[in-house]
């Protein structure tokens, strides 16, 4: 298994399939931000993260440009991975609740987290054809993690990316209406579908999403994993 995750990886990391994206993650990291001048950036594609064995698979929308295009981990060294990994760390998937580089000695635990783009889009905007180019790694890692029941969606184009993935095998599969909380089973078989507003500075500013609506979703999930467990 562990193999077959580090061949994944490795077709990820060396993907540059997508012009637009490929200049704009290797422009930002040799003009970097000020504040990280003395980071060697990233400025890859980005893997899934997490634990290989885990029930839950969390999918965001893409890496931002200063923290996993810097770090070379996602949701790692920006607010929004900070505002995740304290849900987490308060719902017991993560061992702390921040996630500032990847020799932090952040651990998930039960959660493996993922992209339905892997690299920084401009204005955080990844094009259809740009997730459509990704969409063999997402369904790659699904593959892969074969004991997932539940998916926490966070933000629309999350829920798109993984319904549209799924939906390459199983087109008979309704795209449900995004809602923050809401959840649905989208077929048999399938793991039980979470959703929730991304924790982008844009909903976490605005209190669009506050720390306890995230947890909440989590606790939730948490619940219908234990639930499975009986």
């Amino acid at each position: 298994m562990a193999d077959s995750f580090e061949n994944l990886h490795q077709q990820i990391i060396s993907c540059r399939l997508c012009p637009r994206l490929v200049e704009h993650r290797e422009t930002i990291a040799r003009e970097k931000r000020a504040a990280f001048r003395d980071w060697t950036y990233w400025g890859k594609p980005i893997t899934g993260f997490g634990d290989p064995d885990a029930r839950l698979l969390i999918i965001g929308l893409a890496p931002a440009a200063h923290g996993g295009n810097r770090t070379g981990r996602i949701f790692t060294g920006d607010s929004s991975g900070d505002f995740l990994m304290r849900a987490l760390h308060e719902s017991g998937f993560a061992n702390q609740p921040t996630s500032r580089s990847r020799d932090d000695g952040l651990r998930l635990s039960d959660a493996y987290i993922v992209a339905v783009a892997r690299c920084a889009p401009p204005d955080n905007k990844p094009l259809p054809a740009e997730i459509l180019n990704c969409r063999p790694f997402l369904l790659g890692e699904i593959a892969l993690l074969a004991r997932v029941q539940a998916v926490l969606g966070l933000g629309k184009i999350a829920l798109d990316g993984y319904v549209d993935a799924l939906r390459t095998s199983r087109p008979e599969l309704k795209r449900p209406k995004f809602g923050h909380g809401a959840e649905f089973q989208l077929g048999e078989g399938l793991p039980r579908l979470f959703l929730s507003y991304h924790p982008s500075r844009q909903n976490t500013q605005t209190g669009r999403l506050t720390p306890e609506m995230l947890v909440s979703v989590l606790q939730r999930v948490r619940a219908f994993l234990d639930r499975q467990e009986k």
